[in-house]
């Protein structure tokens, strides 16, 4: 084993070294550096004095090694998944969790903290503010304030909590990976398109590199997984209805039983969460995550119901539209739930005259990398340059990019791993920082994201194509990525996205999807991989019309994964006469016009509550889209083909909401940028969704 200094976790600065990093080097690096942190946090208690350099300053340099190398490891735990990795994991996340909360129950440190708000805070920058207010409330939220025994019994349920999280994440992986379909007739494939049938000829060769010969798209074998980029065209395009009902299953049904079973991990869960909540005095785990957001537990039923109510009827006329299509294109028995897919795509197809498979030869990942970067510079004044071979990768795939300002100064960076690789890589997309913007002195640690979507990988000597919906996803990871690195903002614990509000985070990211419906915009990120044309306009306006098409029933499949999200959390009893997939079916039956199915287990698979940190919180995408809603009104008012009137609202934008981050509160930042509140109707209006009477 390397010593400690060749160690690339141990104590590195700037970038992880990821083309060095193996399993082996977590423990050692880790309990160093725990034993060092802890060392000087002894220190600290001991000497601490109430003012910035002593509390807020020296907090962050001694947390910032043990940081930056478990932030390492965390995100090759999500994007280069082993046993081996996971085991070292294991091995030292309950010192490290067992580390966190000790820092966040120092009683000197918090009371030195509180000093310093109550004796010199009103003469504090007010991004200091927000920090020092963060920091104390964090540290209650940890349970500073408790005495000795309930400490005790706090910590140790959260280190259960933090394990099972864990747990919980690695069950639904596990699952997706374990599960698949082979298949060799044609006939199973019947009405999948040449592309996607070109996709799972390459998964069959690539779990089966002993073959005779490789798998082609026209003769098979075809592997089908619960990969989003496998699934959902199944499910969409299959002819078989069997099998169609064989794959729906299988995802709703995802690490809900055998040894991957996280039935017992949610009310373990909501279990902990509420004796925590409770420990700290509020009523439910609600109330505590609510404590730390913009929304009020009224405020969210309020929301709710607003939506649910304008968006009930339309979804029931959408769902009786599927029917009638399908009974008169000869479909005859009861519409269920792995029909919905297949027949809303015919549907759409029939209604607006294009499919998804034309729309994908238009968007190669290259041009439409293009057209975002140039999008960017238009309205934000920033260059986004290539720089792979600057820094090390954990695959091939992966790219890295550099942000430049007008000056010619980069003042950001990000990765960009744009592929699906169900072997080692969790499903979805999302943003994480690699490094947050952190002023020391005469030097300035620049913001970098890693931004990781889970795209269709290249076929052959094709470049990736994207489904219009990949596009949309990517233009929504890179919303929350520029506004990580667009701050301004000195302090590392309100720059970029720290310190924001959860139920504002999401602004950026859902304001960014509304320019995929412009039309300069749209066109200009297009190519067509084989003849080099752009999008054609009529195909452009289709796009345009099919974007509130069923709008009513997706609104609601939201509110529901929402509103339950929220019922578990401050009005379910954990180990009483329901389970939460009765409390899922009861919010179901107000949000939705169809029934889940009865063994639906989506909630064993639900990450975002039970494994991420949108506990309570899930409702923030529909609050913070209201926010991105009325935002892209103010271009829409400006005038979107006035380039100036556009570039300057765009300015407006980037000097607030992306560069304020989360040195003012969102409320205050949002009315620097728009001159008011939002309108809470104007995510209706963007979804043609009249407001309930």
């Amino acid at each position: 084993m390397n010593t400690l200094i060749e160690n690339p976790l141990y104590r590195f600065t700037g970038l992880p070294d990821f083309g060095r990093i193996t399993p082996e080097h977590v423990e050692p690096a880790l309990r160093a550096l725990l034993d060092e942190c802890n060392a000087a946090l002894d220190t600290l208690e001991e000497t601490v004095e109430p003012t910035w350099a002593s509390t807020i300053e020296r907090s962050l340099e001694i947390a910032e090694p043990l940081h930056r190398a478990w932030g390492a490891v965390g995100h090759l735990l999500s994007v280069q998944n082993s046993d081996a990795l996971r085991q070292a994991h294991q091995a030292v996340h309950p010192d490290v969790v067992a580390f966190s909360l000790r820092f966040g129950q120092s009683a000197p440190l918090y009371r030195a903290l509180v000093e310093l708000r109550d004796t010199i805070g009103d003469t504090l920058t007010e991004a200091q503010q927000r920090a020092l207010a963060d920091r104390i409330h964090a540290a209650e939220l940890a349970g500073v304030g408790l005495d000795e025994d309930a400490r005790a019994a706090f910590t140790e349920r959260a280190r259960e909590l933090s394990g099972i999280q864990v747990e919980f994440s690695n069950h639904v992986l596990d699952a997706t990976k374990a599960w698949w379909l082979d298949l060799t007739d044609p006939a199973d494939v019947a009405g999948v398109p040449d592309s996607i049938r070109e996709l799972y000829a390459q998964t069959w060769t690539r779990a089966n590199p002993d073959a005779d010969r490789p798998a082609t798209g026209a003769d098979g074998p075809w592997r089908v997984t619960l990969d989003i980029p496998s699934m959902r065209p199944f499910l969409q395009h299959a002819e078989n209805r069997e099998l169609r009902k064989k794959v729906y299953d299988a995802h709703v049904t995802r690490a809900s039983s055998g040894d991957l079973d996280n039935t017992p991990l949610i009310d373990r869960i909501l279990t902990l969460r509420q004796q925590q909540a409770e420990a700290l005095g509020y009523e439910n785990y609600a109330a505590m995550s609510l404590s730390r957001k913009m929304a009020t537990l009224e405020g969210v039923d309020a929301l709710t119901e607003r939506l649910r109510a304008a968006s009930l009827a339309p979804a029931k006329a959408e769902l009786d539209e599927i029917r009638a299509f399908a009974a008169d294109h000869g479909f005859d028995g009861e519409i269920e739930h792995h029909d919905i897919g297949f027949w809303r795509r015919q549907l759409r197809e029939s209604r607006f005259d294009f499919t998804q498979e034309q729309l994908k030869p238009y968007f190669p990942l290259p041009r439409v990398l293009d057209g975002l970067f140039a999008l960017v510079h238009r309205i934000f004044g920033v260059t986004i340059v290539a720089a792979d071979g600057e820094v090390p990768v954990w695959d091939d795939d992966v790219q890295y990019f550099r942000v430049v300002d007008d000056r010619g100064a980069t003042i950001a960076g990000f990765y960009l791993d744009p592929y699906s690789r169900p072997e080692n890589k969790r499903g979805g997309a999302w943003m994480n920082d690699a490094q947050g913007r952190w002023r020391r002195g005469a030097s300035v640690d620049l913001p970098i994201a890693y931004l990781v979507c889970n795209g269709t990988p290249p076929v052959g000597d094709r470049p990736s194509l994207m489904t219009f919906d990949d596009v949309e996803t990517l233009f929504h990871e890179f919303g929350h990525g520029l506004q990580h690195m667009l701050t301004v903002v000195d302090d590392p614990d309100v720059a970029g996205i720290a310190g924001v509000e959860w139920d504002a985070v999401e602004l950026p990211s859902q304001f960014m999807e509304n320019w995929c419906y412009h039309e300069p915009t749209l066109i200009g990120l297009t190519r067509h991989v084989d003849t080099g044309e752009p999008l054609p306009r009529e195909l452009f306006e289709k796009i345009v019309a099919a974007r509130t098409f069923h709008a009513g029933t997706f609104m609601l499949r939201q509110l529901l994964y929402g509103a339950t999200d929220i019922e578990l959390h401050a009005r379910y009893t954990p180990g009483g006469d329901r389970t939460p997939f009765d409390v899922m079916r009861d919010v179901a039956a107000t949000t939705q016009v169809m029934a889940p199915v009865e063994h639906d287990r989506f909630l064993c698979a639900f990450g975002h509550i039970f494994a991420g940190g949108y506990a309570a919180g899930y409702y923030s995408y529909k609050w913070a889209e209201v926010l991105s809603a009325d935002a892209f009104e103010a271009f829409i008012e400006a005038g979107l083909d006035d380039e100036n009137a556009t570039a300057e609202v765009g300015r407006r934008f980037r000097d607030t909401v992306l560069a304020l981050g989360g040195s003012r509160h969102p409320s205050e930042v949002y009315r620097a940028f728009r001159g008011r509140d939002a309108e809470p109707d104007a995510l209706l209006r963007l979804y043609d969704l009249a407001p309930a009477a």
